[in-house]
């Protein structure tokens, strides 16, 4: 797994992409296609799971509190 300083620098990456509507990007030589913003989304959420177990946070519990509004 990557370290926390390089897991951050990607996400601030694909979040950029994602704000350009950008579909393909080069960078150190490397290209990467993305099919669709559904793409982009899954791995900014992925990089956004290990940015949270390296700095040891977890979601482990969900609560929802819902009303009728009456």
């Amino acid at each position: 797994m990557a370290d926390l300083a390089t897991l951050l620098t990607q996400l601030a990456k694909l979040q950029e992409i994602r704000a350009c509507g950008t579909q393909a990007v080069r960078y150190e030589g490397k290209e990467i296609t993305y099919r669709s913003d559904a793409e982009i989304a899954a791995a900014i959420g992925d990089l956004e799971r290990q940015i949270a177990a390296a700095q040891g946070r977890t979601i482990r519990q969900v609560r929802f509190h819902t009303s009728k509004g009456l």
